[in-house]
């Protein structure tokens, strides 16, 4: 699964996943009725791109997660940076920080997070 990219509607939807697996598909068509205002069709639709994509299944009328939130944000930023940037992430962290001076606690937490790469402790 390449696409890291969620659409404001597939968000939404995800997130309603997200927070309430494992879930039976039929209480995801209930809760999505009552959240988004979807139909049933419009609910498997949506679940089987999301599904198709990698991020959850649904087996056996149970809805869970293949990559949990955290996961998809992190893969969402890499490809941002990939991207955007070049994979450069001194570039991007130049271009967020968009000139403004670090917080001592901001170079701390970055210093603490490169000597944990360093020595192996992250998976990058």
């Amino acid at each position: 699964m390449n696409d890291y990219k969620l659409g404001t509607q597939e968000a939404k939807f995800a997130d309603i996943i997200w927070e309430n697996e494992p879930i039976g598909s039929s209480d995801l068509v209930k809760l999505a009725a009552d959240v988004l205002d979807w139909k049933k069709s419009t609910t498997y639709t949506m679940l089987r791109r999301l599904c198709e994509r990698g991020i959850f299944k649904n087996e056996n009328a149970i809805v869970s997660v293949l990559m949990s939130r955290d996961e998809f944000l992190a893969r969402q930023s890499r490809r941002y940076v990939e991207e955007t940037f070049g994979g450069s992430l001194p570039r991007f962290i130049t271009s967020f920080f968009g000139g403004k001076k670090l917080t001592d606690r901001q170079i701390t937490e970055l210093n603490r997070m490169i000597d944990e790469y360093e020595s192996g402790g992250s998976n990058g």
